[in-house]
């Protein structure tokens, strides 16, 4: 916010509220079974921009403010050099003999005086800038004292607007604490630490008297000898200014001639000069105690009580610019600016004040969008947030939890994303927030328990612990990041213990919102690392799943969890996310109760009708569980689940996740399990109904299922199957070879649906030769021939990861179609 220009210029900050997508649905739910876009597309900045309403930057009115008074200070000071000068050239150097006694001693004790005020004035910047630690001083505990004493600090922020009590130059101070006036420890919770630095305005200036001489003091003894002198001066100068008694001037006396005029010049300088002084503190009153021009734009700002510290170091330090240098250089600050500068102070106080300042704007709807911006592209305002994430001093606790709140704001954004994730040593900062409380185990042959996180009374871990978890989040929308987050020592292991859920959380009512926010967040970011794509998700996953305690807590989630289905579904969607490779597949299957939970979620009618969502992830987290895995066919088998999941293909909400589960036992149990699916029989007349009526996903599934569920029975069955769903073999065939004709290039939505209709036409045409010549009047040869030109990779996998297909076909779609023309060529010979 560039302030050099005109007084009247009144430019606005112009803010847009970006709306972000919500990540509590981890970036989006892509289905597996689906070709689908890359997860880089699941960036945190896509989101819907709205234009906000123009608002005016509130520091402004300080920076004008300040500009003002310099006005008044800087032609003060120049009408007093002005008449110092000409006292001491003009008058006493020129009429020092002639003077009147009383003129003489009137001028000697205006000079001195004024020059006592100049003097003063000149150094009361020092004296100020080393008082302004006393306001922080109070500032540095607030965090504390508003949970336990706020008519405290109304007392402390009286004191802070004293006026001309915290004039500032930048500061240059070493990281200094030190030992606390003793009455402030039965005030505050926490008192600061002592170390061997003085803190300068508690300085003692004299062994005795030590409260007169503190530094502290001396500002205020400056201040009020400042507006005595001023007084003096208007009183005396008036006076002669009234009477005119300069002397008798004796006719002819040539040495006498002028002095009348040069006196009346000099005390009409210092009047003047004095008045304009009074005036300027007038104003300052008006504006400050009676205007309450602080408490105004503290309010502007959003800062609350504890605010008022930030925006007097703000106003001070635009007022010292404009006095030091030129009036306008106060005008050309802006408070996030001056935040950042205080942030990489050394010193705690200003550190705090930035945190605070940054904080606020940050979270704040008027002014995140330009201060996040303006930290974005500030990479040394970034590293400096990243480094305070490590500070775990409870005196530091407020300035950490700031730092946090501003790195998780700022992390929703792509940009800002990439450079936060880029810092070295950022993932392991970030992974210090979270505080899980694992012991180390005695030995190598067991693992150290997991202790309760409680908060202290000083400090508060569960904070942290929501913070580090979000920031995660939101950084785990970027595919390099989940790599980071993946390779940093020790982070995986924290985030899955907070994971973890008994069944006394899972069933209180009165469970603490904040222990399931933890919870979900936690789930969340397991899932959006197990959903990467690549080598870097098959790397995440493998880590993820040789976590002992991974599927054990998702398996307590979805055992004792009816109440919290976001809870439930999050973890179902890393069971289906873990699935896609072969050895966490077998992790899952072989925990107990896993795949008993799943089918109890989906086959569960009780479920009410708004939380649909957690059954269909049951059906697909089942449906890759038994994808190209025997074992868990056997496991799902001996569940005694056959009847039911038959029954379930009636069921719109779950018939494309039962024909997915029902065609994979088919597939994948083995040769020794034929008897035992002989109740997947049952199921054809409702697959061919489906078959003649649906379309795209449903059809794909159940087309695939038919070619499986057909193996499984003798002509005479599957003649009566056909009978009973009242469809004719030569309206099945029609239906396929529309099927093909219908989607003569491969589908990203339905990848498979030409395979599996090739599966069910050889099917056909193995089970009788009529379906041969059938399928060769209605053009199922020239069909084929069009598959054998358009074919892709596409249709060679069962899953997709992103745009990469996993789980190859171990027949590939060419043989299908030279067995099918194998079938069909013998009719025309």
């Amino acid at each position: 916010m560039d302030r050099g220009r005109s007084l009247e210029d009144d430019r606005s900050v112009h803010l847009q509220i970006n709306e972000l997508r919500k990540l509590s649905e981890a970036c989006g739910s892509n289905n597996i079974f689906e070709l689908h876009s890359s997860p880089e597309n699941r960036e945190s900045n896509a989101e819907s921009v709205s234009s906000a309403p123009v608002v005016r930057a509130p520091e402004k009115k300080l920076t004008l403010f300040a500009l003002r008074l310099s006005i008044f200070e800087k032609s003060a000071t120049g009408l007093g050099t002005l008449g110092f000068i000409w006292a001491t050239v003009v008058l006493l150097g020129g009429f020092a003999i002639t003077l009147d006694k009383t003129d003489f001693w009137f001028i000697t004790i205006i000079l001195l005086i004024e020059g006592t005020r100049i003097f003063s004035r000149s150094h009361e910047l020092e004296w100020q800038h080393q008082a302004t630690w006393s306001i922080t001083d109070a500032g540095i505990n607030s965090f504390r004292a508003l949970r336990s004493s706020s008519h405290i600090l109304i007392r402390a922020l009286k004191t802070l607007f004293y006026p001309l009590s915290l004039i500032r130059k930048k500061s240059q101070n070493t990281r200094e604490i030190t030992q606390v006036d003793h009455s402030q420890l039965g005030r505050w919770n926490h008192a600061r630490a002592p170390t061997r630095i003085w803190i300068s305005s508690d300085v003692p200036l004299l062994p005795y008297g030590q409260w007169v001489f503190l530094s502290r003091n001396i500002s205020k003894v400056l201040y009020w000898l400042q507006l005595l002198s001023a007084t003096a001066c208007v009183v005396l100068s008036s006076m002669k200014l009234i009477k005119h008694n300069y002397g008798e001037v004796q006719k002819g006396d040539t040495d006498k001639r002028n002095r009348q005029s040069a006196l009346n010049i000099f005390y009409a300088l210092a009047l003047a000069e004095a008045l304009l002084f009074l005036m300027e503190k007038a104003y300052w009153e008006w504006k400050v105690i009676y205007c309450k021009l602080l408490e105004e734009v503290n309010k502007e700002c959003e800062f609350g009580p504890s605010g008022m510290v930030s925006i007097k170091r703000f106003f001070y330090d635009a007022y010292s610019r404009c006095v030091n240098g030129s009036i306008f250089d106060g005008l050309k600050m802006d408070i996030v600016t001056f935040a950042m500068d205080m942030l990489a102070s050394n010193s705690p106080d200003e550190q705090l004040i930035g945190a605070r300042i940054l904080r606020q704007f940050s979270i704040s709807e008027r002014y995140s969008d330009d201060t996040l911006q303006k930290i974005g592209i500030n990479l040394s305002v970034v590293e400096r947030l990243v480094e305070m994430l490590n500070w775990k001093d409870p005196q530091e606790e407020e300035i950490r939890k700031s730092a946090a709140e501003i790195l998780s704001k700022l992390v929703g954004k792509k940009q800002n994303c990439l450079r936060v994730a880029g810092i070295p040593g950022a993932m392991e900062s970030i992974s210090s927030l979270l505080q899980t409380n694992r012991s180390s185990g005695d030995g190598a042959d067991e693992i150290g328990e997991k202790n309760p996180i409680l908060d202290h009374a000083n400090y508060s871990f569960w904070t942290f612990n929501h913070l580090g978890l979000l920031i995660l989040k939101k950084l785990a929308c970027d595919h390099d990041n989940c790599g980071k987050i993946g390779n940093t020592r020790g982070l995986l292991p924290k985030i899955i213990d907070f994971t973890h859920a008994g069944e006394k959380l899972l069933r209180d009512e009165n469970v603490a919102p904040s222990q399931i926010l933890t919870v979900k967040r936690s789930l969340q970011v397991v899932k959006m690392l197990a959903s990467t794509t690549g080598a870097t998700g098959k790397h995440l996953r493998k880590e993820i799943s040789e976590v002992v305690f991974t599927i054990s807590n998702i398996r307590d989630i979805l055992r004792h969890g009816e109440k919290h289905p976001m809870l439930q579904k999050l973890s179902i969607e890393i069971l289906t996310n873990l699935a896609l490779e072969e050895e966490a597949t077998e992790r899952i299957g072989g925990t107990g109760g896993v795949l008993k939970e799943l089918f109890n979620i989906f086959l569960n009618q009780g479920i009410p009708e708004h939380q649909n969502h957690v059954r269909r992830a049951a059906g697909e987290a089942l449906a890759m569980l038994a994808l190209e895995s025997r074992s868990n066919c056997h496991r799902i088998l001996k569940l005694q689940a056959l009847e039911r999941l038959v029954e379930a293909l009636e069921v719109p909400l779950l018939r494309v996740n039962a024909a997915r589960i029902l065609r994979n036992l088919c597939t994948y149990s083995g040769a020794e399990c034929f008897y035992q699916l002989k109740g997947v029989i049952a199921a054809a007349p409702t697959v061919l109904k489906a078959i003649m009526s649906e379309e795209n996903k449903l059809q794909e599934v159940m087309v695939g299922l038919a070619a499986q569920v057909f193996k499984h029975m003798s002509c005479e069955e599957s003649s009566m199957m056909f009978e009973k769903a009242g469809i004719k073999e030569e309206e099945l065939a029609k239906a396929l070879v529309e099927i093909l004709k219908k989607y003569s290039h491969p589908s990203a939505k339905v990848p498979r649906i030409r395979r599996f209709t090739i599966e069910l036409a050889i099917w056909m045409m193995n089970d009788s030769v009529k379906n041969v010549y059938i399928l060769k009047e209605m053009g199922m040869e020239k069909e084929l021939e069009g598959v054998l030109e358009t074919t892709t990779e596409l249709e060679s996998f069962n899953i997709f990861s992103g745009t990469v297909g996993l789980s190859r076909h171990s027949t590939t779609i060419h043989s299908l179609v030279e067995t099918a023309f194998k079938l069909l060529i013998p009719t025309s010979i």
